[in-house]
């Protein structure tokens, strides 16, 4: 039967949905770090009510026209990122250190020179934003007393056709067909609507892992071609886990802005922005088993390696608004739009495993397909927010500016959301996120020519049970220096936050507790025209 419909397969028809598009793979689209120039992080992105900085733009779009003159500035950043997992008791850490162009763009303003016009300064600007880096790795290693990874092939084995377990067929590999031909085949949306439950991820799950490949499950009975499915892999032992997820890549956005100045109180301000993301992660899962028990040829280990680039584009827009209520007090007010992702996924696998009898002979088996799973693009909206703001001013000396913003995660959505596996994914963002409030608060005090800043970030968990991803702590501080028309700005953040990383998404689903700290050095050079 699968010889005959492979032949009738259209090259380049694919599978709407991945792995990928789950909860935790949308927030990463839908949370953004504290990236931009070198004063804006070092008072920690509160500038709602302030302006004046080509980064404050992102937070309210009325800023641009609080410059007075044209100005240009370009920003060099360093991240360091150190996280120290614990799982079973066990505790590990990785460190990565990395350099990026976190901010470049300029403004320009257009002065009135009618005195009896009420419309004082128009401006524009363009600006790009790198807000989000995402290299990163972390290495989660313990001994589990009970679960082995060989209950997620398991579990998709006895769950993927629509609940019910993948037929033997569509498993085993028949005369003269390669891995790769049974790979692709279940990868692929079949014409005949008779088979399409057939296939997809689920039904590769449970090929790589099944006897004639990976030999971590097997028929419960081979004379069934429904049969149930059960692991292969040797029980009674302490199964030893290492978990290692390498990522790289960015979330970038360039706005596009315009403002107004009316009188001398109120400024008015619109963002068109472009988001932009290019995401690689590549995880490795092994695990032994010290079961020395006389089983013969059970799996003592196993190595699962996963590849996933994700990349696309999206579009989201702003709009805000700063008073001069009085000579030293700001006031502020920005709606930022939901963004609208178009994404796309490609996928590989690789799924190695050693087996022994009761003499220590072993068996090594390698699943390799060698195909990567392209999949149709799909779209993701993330949320929007509101952020009020206030600052005061002292003169030509300092100010102190807050900034707070509301965000409800419960309104990501993936679609379209007729697909059944979408649908599902919702649910899980309606049931498991929620509002979260974010509180910014930032100082800069003036020595002649000198700057000091700092301030205090504090972002809520969107998770309503606070412990997959927690509250966010983070303490910046910098200075700068006026060279007149040349401005020189450096900043320091150190940013802190827990949560969970759940190595799968079905069956094996431990997770390790991640305490995460970064360290992000900024330099800005900017000047005046």
């Amino acid at each position: 039967m699968k010889k005959n419909l492979l032949l009738q397969l259209v090259v380049g028809l694919l599978f709407a949905t991945s792995h990928a598009q789950e909860i935790k793979d949308a927030m990463r689209y839908s949370q953004s770090e504290l990236q931009g120039t070198a004063r804006f992080t070092a008072m920690s992105g509160a500038f709602g009510a302030l302006g004046g900085d080509l980064s404050a733009i992102k937070v309210n779009p009325a800023g641009s026209a609080i410059f007075n003159n044209n100005q240009f500035a370009a920003t060099l950043g360093n991240h360091n990122t150190k996280n120290k997992s614990t799982y079973f008791g066990s505790s590990t850490s990785t460190s990565d250190n990395s350099f990026d162009l976190n901010q470049a763009g300029g403004v320009f303003v257009f002065k009135n020179r009618n005195p009896n016009d009420d419309w004082r300064k128009f401006s524009l600007s363009i600006n790009y934003e790198n807000t989000n880096n995402y290299d990163n790795s972390l290495f989660s290693a313990g001994t589990s007393p009970i679960h082995s990874v060989g209950n997620y092939f398991l579990s998709y084995a006895n769950t993927g056709n629509n609940g019910t377990p993948v037929p033997l067929e569509f498993v085993t590999r028949q005369v003269g067909e390669s891995i790769n031909d049974l790979y692709y085949f279940l990868g692929t949306e079949l014409p005949n609507k008779q088979y399409q439950n057939l296939s997809g991820f689920d039904a590769q799950q449970a090929m790589i892992g099944y006897y004639d490949q990976g030999f971590i499950i097997d028929a419960e009975d081979l004379n069934n071609p429904n049969s149930k499915y059960i692991s292969n892999v040797r029980s009674g032992g302490y199964y030893y886990q290492e978990n290692t997820v390498v990522s790289s890549g960015y979330n970038g956005k360039l706005v596009f802005n315009s403002a107004l100045q009316y009188k001398d109180k109120v400024f008015f301000g619109l963002n068109l922005n472009s988001h932009f993301t290019d995401y690689v992660q590549t995880t490795n899962f092994f695990e032994s088993n010290n079961n020395t028990e006389d089983i013969n040829y059970r799996v003592k280990s196993l190595n699962f390696t996963n590849n996933l680039h994700t990349y696309g584009s999206g579009f989201s827009f702003q709009f805000g608004t700063i008073i001069k209520a009085t000579e030293t007090i700001r006031l502020g007010f920005a709606y930022e739009s939901p963004t609208w992702y178009n994404l796309q996924d490609e996928f590989s696998q690789r799924l190695s495993s050693v087996r022994t009898n009761s003499t220590n002979v072993s068996l090594s088996n390698i699943v390799d397909p060698n195909v990567i799973n392209v999949y149709a693009p799909y779209d993701l909206r993330t949320p929007g927010s509101l952020t009020g703001s206030f600052a005061y001013v002292f003169g030509k000396t300092g100010l102190i500016s807050i900034d707070y913003k509301y965000k409800d995660y419960s309104y990501t959505q993936y679609s379209p959301q007729n697909d059944p596996f979408f649908r599902l994914q919702n649910r899980i963002i309606q049931n498991e996120l929620g509002s979260s409030s974010e509180v910014r608060i930032g100082a800069e005090y003036k020595i002649e020519n000198f700057r000091l800043r700092g301030g205090y970030r504090f972002e809520g968990s969107p998770y309503k049970n606070a412990t997959t991803i927690g509250d966010l702590n983070s303490f910046s501080g910098g200075l700068g220096y006026s060279f007149g028309a040349i401005k020189l700005d450096f900043s320091y953040v150190n940013i802190h936050n827990t949560g969970q990383e759940q190595f799968f998404s079905q069956g094996f689903t431990e997770k390790a507790r991640i305490n995460s700290n970064k360290n992000n050095f900024n330099m800005t050079v900017s000047f005046e025209m």
